[in-house]
Parts: C-alpha cells; structure tokens; sequence
C-alpha cells in the first residue's frame, strides 16, 4: 500500500506511519532474525541427548539414599585371674584382656602398707588364669606373676611369659641385656603366643632360638 493511499484512507497520520516504517524496516528485520536465532538455540539445547543424560543423571543422583558406614563389631575378650598376698582386697576378678596387673591392683582396692611393689611389674598385661601374688616387704623374692597354679613346672622348663629377669639369664645365650629386651617386648606387646615370637627381639636368631626351644615354655 502506497503513501497516498495510507492518506487517503488513515489521512496524513497513516501515511507518516508508512514512511517510518520504511526507514527502519532494517533495523526490525536484524531484531526478528536475533529472536529467530535465540528460539533456535533453546530448542536445540533442551532436545540435545548430552542434556537431557545430564539432567536424568543429576536426578538419579539426588534421589540416590545415602550410604551409611556400618561401625566394625567388637569383641570384648575377658581375663580372669586370682590376686593374692598384699592387697586390701585379694580374691578372684574378672579384667578385660588389654588390662594391665596395675588395673588389677585397683580392683583388689590397692596394696597394703606391707606390699613390696618393687616386686611387682604393674605394666604387665594380663592373661586368662593368672595368679599375682603381692609379695610383702622381707619376705624372700620369688616370681610374683604366673599363668596358672603351678610354679615353673615340674619339667624344670622356663615359662617365657611369667619369668622374671634372673630367671631368663639362665636359659643359654640370654643374658641381662636380652632377658630385659624380652620383657620388654612382652609388657609392652602382649604374651608370647610360639616360640618363634621370641625371632622379634633384637640379638634373637634362629640358631639361637634352636637353642633356645628344648629349656622354654610357651602356652
């Protein structure tokens, strides 16, 4: 439709309209092909495969329940060993197996004013059926500690877990240095299970081991 026309029909506002329209046809053409472009580009983004796996993925995912670790069950070994001699309380007390004799002593209400504690190795670990015997100030020396009721066996074998350090000192090969080593290693890493856990002192061979084995006792 032509200027004129717009004129004749709308008068002279139609046919100004007509000639604004005309001058900037351009710039309405270049806004119409940003719109096209932009609807394009949506669509191709929502209807892409990679989108629409990430948004499946990103919902199996907050959906997923949470795991929850399950704690490791412990068990609880018990010990139970008779105190005798010089405590305020001696008798029968059952200790858990990590204890120690001077956990022991605390259960039995602590040493009498006659106790010879110099005797007495408070930093032993306990075992099943053990007897400690307090031993009173005077009273001749004489192994405070053993696994059972009997005292190193009529065998004449050495019990590696309850001897004291003189008693080590008489096994071949073990002098005070080794016998202090093997005390050592048992207070502070439990009793000897085998003979052959004694190869985990420092100066313990297997040809002195070989020795070793026909004159000790290990449960």
């Amino acid at each position: 439709m032509s200027k004129y026309y717009m004129e004749y029909y709308f008068g002279k506002e139609g046919g100004n309209i007509l000639y604004w329209l005309k001058k900037n046809i351009l710039i309405f053409i270049v806004i119409a092909a940003v719109l096209v472009f932009f609807i394009f580009v949506s669509k191709k983004d929502t209807s892409s495969p990679l989108s629409a796996s990430l948004k499946s993925s990103d919902m199996d995912d907050s959906i997923e329940p949470p795991l929850v670790e399950e704690a490791p069950e412990t068990q609880n070994h018990t010990a139970v060993v008779d105190v005798k001699g010089e405590v305020t309380e001696p008798g029968v007390y059952e200790m858990e197996e990590d204890d120690r004799i001077r956990d022991v002593i605390e259960r039995a209400d602590g040493f009498t004013e006659n106790a010879d504690i110099l005797q007495v190795n408070l930093a032993q670990i306990v075992q099943d059926e053990m007897i400690i015997l307090i031993p009173a100030v005077g009273q001749e020396e004489e192994n405070t500690v053993n696994d059972s009721a009997g005292e190193q066996g009529s065998n004449n074998k050495i019990k590696i877990n309850t001897a004291s350090s003189e008693e080590l000192t008489q096994l071949p090969g073990i002098g005070p240095a080794k016998a202090e080593a093997i005390i050592a290693h048992r207070d502070n890493h439990g009793l000897f299970q085998k003979a052959e856990d004694l190869l985990e002192i420092s100066g313990i061979g297997e040809k002195t081991l070989e020795t070793l084995i026909e004159h000790i006792q290990v449960p």
